[in-house]
């Protein structure tokens, strides 16, 4: 079987800047894959390529064994793969389960089932009592299980997640790490970025660690080092 996702020499420049640089690797079907690095290393980049925000300016993604590189978003969202962002911005207006429900209605074309689609993922993530609660009164935590729920909702076989864990509190991130399981334990495949090194460690079977050589060590569940090409640059 391929691999679920799979980033084949992809580069991207902003100017004088190298993102990402001949960047290779693929997440497998029921698998969490970590990569780590600090803020500015390119990781959220790395994402907006693969979700179709931005084109490669090299290398291609594949998607389900399909070349989905410079597709748009919404077309890969409906193939299967839906992100998180690291700071979330509810709706001003809507409430959770209005926010919740669009996405739904990406993969859902009745208003019924986009809602009763939305309440089930409500409960996975923790928010069915906050369901009538407008979005923007939401504390932090709050608003990343909003983000995970809304990603959720379009019915994902893969899930990227863009450092759920920033800006939690200890106890919080534990939280956010038990959910991710349950999530992953649903047979979501889960690529995660994120610089809370715990989270990394502690949810993913192989993790990608950036240096200035633009390479990684990707740790097999074999405990066996293999050496690949960095998702992230911190030039």
């Amino acid at each position: 079987m391929s691999a679920l996702l799979a980033v084949r020499g992809v580069s991207k420049r902003f100017g004088g800047l190298q993102a990402l640089s001949n960047v290779t690797f693929g997440v497998d079907h029921r698998e969490i894959v970590g990569i780590i690095g600090p803020n500015g290393a390119g990781k959220t980049t790395l994402f907006n390529v693969i979700t179709g925000v931005y084109a490669p300016d090299l290398g291609r993604v594949e998607l389900r064994g399909m070349d989905v590189t410079g597709w748009a978003p919404h077309r890969i969202c409906r193939l299967g793969a839906a992100r998180t962002f690291q700071i979330g911005k509810p709706f001003a207006a809507l409430s959770v389960l209005q926010t919740v429900r669009i996405g739904a209605l990406n993969r859902i074309d009745s208003m019924a089932g986009a809602t009763a689609r939305a309440l089930e993922v409500l409960e996975l993530v923790g928010l069915a009592g906050k369901r009538d609660d407008l979005g923007r009164h939401l504390t932090v935590i709050e608003r990343k299980r909003l983000e995970l729920a809304r990603a959720l909702a379009t019915g994902p076989a893969l899930l990227l997640l863009d450092e759920v864990a920033a800006g939690l509190r200890p106890n919080e991130i534990q939280e956010m790490i038990a959910l991710v399981r349950r999530i992953a334990a649903g047979g979501v495949s889960v690529l995660i970025i994120e610089h809370v090194l715990e989270a990394v460690m502690r949810l993913s079977a192989r993790r990608g660690v950036p240096g200035r050589g633009l390479h990684a060590c990707l740790k097999s569940r074999a405990s066996r080092w293999r050496t690949a090409t960095c998702a992230c640059s911190t030039t």
